[in-house]
């Protein structure tokens, strides 16, 4: 989430106008995260989350997303649903911006991420993948292994030399060794911690929805599970945790059991995962327009996660 594009206050009491929601009582932007504008609002109704969503977004996909959150929550997943306007209609237009209003969740993401946290949110990714059978929309991940090679062109002029090598042969040992028949579904693509919400039950977590699905697609389930092994599983000291990574792989089979193959291959969709994230960091670390209500976030987190994969070739290595 962040904060691209300002909405002023006379713009937006005449955009809830549409809407049953009752009058404005607070309304403040979120800086957290790097795709769309985001604001937290509260009416006499409750509260929400409002959504613009900019330039990197096709318009044409958004009700590929809406329409997959609706479909997640009716088979009961918890995750925001999109709030019609009177006309019935969620997804309309604000300061020259698609936007939609949805719901807020109840939980806080977890800062410091323990092996508690992970296996419920391994449980939540095998449901998630569950619940998104039948839902009919088809959405290419545009940032996939196709995306790779260009999104590393456009990054090497502003990129140190050596990296750029680096990076280049990384890439290439992992496109000649990504793997095919592998099972397909609807994926959230960016499982990151600041994306899953947690309350406690007791001594145990218990994850209280998941959120942010606008790099929802159809792709490899199991590489959701190699972006979350790369999202949960390492220390602030850059390590690995291997407990962490078996606590959520046992909490995403407790829901669908990974095949041998999908197994096998987590080696190699990890080291996709790694170099995909490191690649957008790098190209948002040289392209956030100045003044932008936003977090960059390090794109060299995720080279140390790259170099850990590499080197880790067996699914034993990553608590496979």
């Amino acid at each position: 989430m962040a904060v691209y594009t300002e909405v002023t206050d006379e713009a937006l009491r005449a955009f809830l106008a549409d809407y049953a929601l009752g009058g404005l009582l607070a309304f403040r932007g979120i800086a957290e995260g790097v795709e769309n504008s985001n604001y937290a609002l509260k009416t006499e109704q409750g509260d929400f989350i409002l959504t613009l969503y900019e330039k990197r977004v096709d318009p044409a996909e958004l009700p590929y997303f809406l329409g997959l959150m609706q479909h997640l929550a009716g088979r009961g997943l918890s995750c925001p649903q999109p709030v019609p306007a009177r006309d019935g209609v969620a997804l309309r237009s604000l300061a020259g911006r698609p936007a939609a209003i949805c719901t807020f969740l109840p939980g806080v993401w977890p800062r410091r991420i323990r092996p508690s946290h992970c296996e419920p949110l391994g449980e939540a990714l095998g449901a998630l993948h569950l619940a998104g059978e039948g839902f009919r929309l088809m959405r290419a991940n545009g940032l996939g292994p196709a995306a790779w090679a260009p999104l590393l062109e456009r990054c090497r002029p502003d990129a140190d030399a050596a990296l750029v090598a680096e990076l280049d042969e990384a890439l290439a040992a992992i496109l000649a060794a990504w793997p095919a028949g592998l099972a397909t579904g609807h994926i959230h693509a960016d499982l990151f911690p600041d994306n899953a919400f947690f309350l406690e039950d007791g001594r145990r977590q218990r994850v209280s929805g998941l959120i942010d699905f606008y790099f929802a697609c159809t792709d490899l389930l199991a590489y959701d599970v190699a972006i979350c092994l790369n999202a949960w599983c390492f220390e602030e000291a850059r390590s690995f945790n291997v407990t962490k990574a078996r606590a959520l792989l046992r909490g995403y089979e407790s829901r669908r059991p990974l095949s041998a193959a999908e197994r096998a291959a987590l080696p190699v969709l990890c080291q996709g995962a790694a170099i995909r994230f490191l690649l957008t960091r790098l190209f948002d670390w040289v392209n956030t327009p100045a003044g932008a209500m936003v977090t960059r976030k390090d794109p060299m987190e995720y080279l140390h996660k790259l170099r850990f994969f590499r080197e880790a070739t067996t699914p034993e290595a990553i608590g496979g």
